[in-house]
């Protein structure tokens, strides 16, 4: 199937600074969106299996049908909004994504709410790809992109934060249906924003679908996803999860020799000879694979261990978010005076400072124990996450921004699932040896925690140099 090469608004035609700015809160705040849905919804769980009557697998499906489409389909809707329009897609997502998001608020059974769940993940998938291509269109001057990308930055670590503590204030005062409908008007005014300002673009060159590779990425993602999301329950050496992780390496070796025989491949493979691209994405891997690892312990052990409210528990990652805002904003200006290796090199450093410094508190501890640890976190994590973020975008070709941000934004999942996964599992695994050796229960699970804390921080310091030699000499 062909599609015109031409867009439906010149991109010769400037945009005046207004509307660039109000492009990028209509991008903002369809990422809010999507990054707080998950963490909203889990506060609102057990309001849910009480009036619903869930079993704890019902539960587990409302929460991972979400992420399972979006990371499996986030690939293909970027190759999509590449081909079709990038404007047309993100408008198409949010307003998926918002009708959905009113299935699921007003579901009165399981059947209907997990059906609103993955409609929401559909929708996300289409749009949140695009929000990093419409970035690249729309601010060309690279200082005001590296701006730009810092605000959208920081608006998704807002949301990461403030998800649980807005889904528990839901859950104490309203029906938990409200953690879905409060997108429905966040939904309506971006798509009015973005009807209003957003430019169409698509790509220059590309005039076929390849479906073939299409098809693959999505045999790829949706397998591996579900691996990573089902391990922790299942265990790594269940027949299921071997079975999809050996089904996402099939799907992976046929993907790239179909994309390396393709005229118009999905994803261009020579992208990944790229030593900026490529160890670029390994970095931000590395960073997500830490951060959101002690990020779901940490809530696990503020409830479980110090006794905090789900509410109070989610409330207390705000200083973290926060910094991280702050840090973002200020990173252009870092990464311009230092360069891009420093900025990077120093933000993985202190995100690896955070994750030690987290893991030093014991039972008798309180959050202004954790202070310390969260400030490191945040200010690394806005530090290294920009400029990476930046250069990535920077390598890849304008005519694939579409089908590259959402390998970078898939990445960006998986990596957060590769932290949950591997660190609950290292956790799970010192907490049952030290069981054995007599520690009881609570000190058994802070030990685990400590451990694998400390074993992550380890992995993420690779990071180090990585971006020391993938960044070198690279300013912005």
């Amino acid at each position: 199937m062909s599609v015109p090469d031409t867009a439906t608004e010149p991109a010769a035609r400037a945009l005046t600074p207004a509307r660039r700015w109000w492009i990028l809160a209509a991008v903002s705040l369809a990422t809010f969106m999507s990054y707080m849905d998950n963490n909203i919804l889990n506060v609102a769980l057990p309001s849910i299996q009480r009036e619903l009557n869930v079993t704890i697998a019902g539960l587990e499906w409302i929460v991972s049908s979400y992420v399972l489409v979006f990371c499996g389909l986030m690939l293909a809707g970027g190759r999509l909004a590449d081909l079709y329009g990038r404007r047309r897609f993100f408008l198409l997502g949010v307003g998926v994504f918002t009708a959905a998001s009113l299935m699921a608020g007003l579901a009165g059974d399981l059947t209907t709410l997990v059906a609103g769940r993955v409609l929401q993940g559909i929708g996300a998938a289409l749009a949140i790809p695009v929000s990093l291509a419409v970035l690249t269109d729309t601010f060309r001057d690279e200082r005001e992109l590296n701006r730009a990308v810092g605000v959208w930055s920081a608006v998704g670590a807002l949301a990461l934060a403030l998800g649980p503590p807005i889904g528990g204030f839901i859950s104490e005062h309203f029906r938990w249906g409200w953690v879905f409908l409060i997108n429905v008007p966040f939904g309506l005014l971006t798509m009015v924003i973005a009807w209003l300002t957003l430019r169409e673009s698509r790509a220059a060159t590309a005039t076929r679908i390849d479906v073939p590779g299409l098809a693959a990425s999505i045999l790829v993602l949706f397998p591996l996803t579900y691996a990573l999301i089902e391990a922790h329950v299942r265990g790594w050496g269940s027949p299921v999860i071997l079975g999809s992780f050996t089904l996402a390496a099939l799907a992976l070796a046929a993907f790239v020799v179909i994309e390396n025989r393709a005229t118009d491949p999905m994803v261009d493979l020579a992208l990944f000879r790229n030593r900026v691209f490529s160890g670029g994405l390994v970095a931000m891997v590395l960073w997500g694979f830490g951060v959101m690892g002690v990020y779901f312990f940490t809530a696990l052990y503020f409830q479980n261990i110090l006794g905090f409210t789900p509410t109070r528990a989610g409330a207390a990652f705000i200083p973290l978010a926060l910094c991280m805002a702050v840090a973002a904003i200020l990173a252009e200006t870092a990464t311009r005076r230092l360069g891009a290796a420093v900025t990077v090199v120093t933000g993985l450093a202190l995100t690896v400072a955070g994750m030690v410094a987290g893991s030093l508190p014991g039972q008798g501890s309180g959050f202004t124990d954790f202070l310390p640890a969260f400030v490191l976190l945040g200010v690394g994590s806005g530090l290294a996450l920009i400029p990476l973020t930046a250069v990535v975008l920077g390598a890849l070709p304008p005519e694939r921004a579409g089908a590259v941000s959402g390998l970078v934004n898939a990445s960006r999942e998986l990596s957060a699932l590769l932290g949950v996964t591997v660190v609950g599992a290292m956790l799970t695994a010192r907490q049952a040896a030290v069981e054995r050796g007599g520690t009881p229960p609570p000190d058994s699970f802070v030990d685990g925690y400590q451990f694998a804390l400390q074993a992550a921080a380890a992995i993420v310091a690779l990071g180090l140099p990585l971006s020391a030699w993938v960044l070198r000499r690279r300013k912005l």
